[in-house]
């Protein structure tokens, strides 16, 4: 269950109200600027592009899966401690609570010219580290069931399915950015209820997370 639940907050990622919007520019490095797309090459650079923040994230997930490990003996404080947290980024994210650090956006100063698979993998590395506001609750969220897992393992193969569900319509959208331009003007146009489902999303697992309802529905359905 939380491999599905991952990966269903890198989807809920994608179409953030940073991210969507941005995605014909991103389409636009995939092709190489190219007026006659090439499928194969485009393919290629979309799936550098998801390599390069997969990476990153997976090492997130190393690292929170390794800390939780480290406070196993306090599994109980660290769910408590885990769902308060998710509780607070789905406040912030259905705009109940508004949080600073979650409204800023790192910049580092790399200017990329992704047109090579290298470039298209630094891109996605850049990604990774600049879009918080994008990636922040829901990535958050992720580490923090990463570290109520208490193995590093765990926790890598959770930021894993992340990155899947964040990657694969990013990939998508490269083959097919024409056919889909009707459905990002659906979502456009429901930006606020969309991010007011998706914030109360996170507070029911954060809360499930606290009462350990989570572990057990997770046990049940193993």
């Amino acid at each position: 269950m939380q491999y599905l639940v991952t990966f269903l907050e890198g989807m809920i990622t994608f179409i953030s109200p940073c991210v969507l919007p941005m995605i014909p520019v991103y389409v636009l490095y995939f092709t190489g600027g190219e007026q006659g797309r090439r499928q194969g090459r485009t393919l290629l650079r979309a799936l550098c592009f998801v390599a390069g923040f997969t990476l990153l994230f997976i090492a997130l997930g190393v690292f929170a899966g390794t800390l939780g490990a480290l406070v196993l003996r306090y599994q109980r404080a660290v769910n408590v401690l885990c769902g308060l947290v998710m509780i607070a980024f789905g406040l912030h994210y259905a705009g109940f609570l508004r949080m600073g650090f979650l409204d800023k956006t790192v910049k580092p100063g790399v200017q990329v010219q992704a047109k090579g698979y290298a470039s298209c993998l630094l891109l996605g590395a850049v990604f990774a580290v600049g879009w918080s506001p994008c990636t922040g609750p829901f990535l958050g969220s992720a580490m923090m069931l990463a570290a109520g897992q208490g193995h590093a393992l765990s926790g890598m193969v959770l930021l894993l399915c992340y990155s899947l569900g964040l990657g694969v319509p990013f990939v998508l959208c490269a083959l097919l950015i024409d056919q889909f331009k009707g459905a990002f003007d659906w979502i456009k146009r429901h930006y606020g209820i969309i991010n007011r489902v998706c914030g109360v999303f996170l507070i029911i697992v954060g809360i499930m997370m606290m009462t350990g309802l989570f572990a057990r529905l997770s046990s049940m359905l193993a």
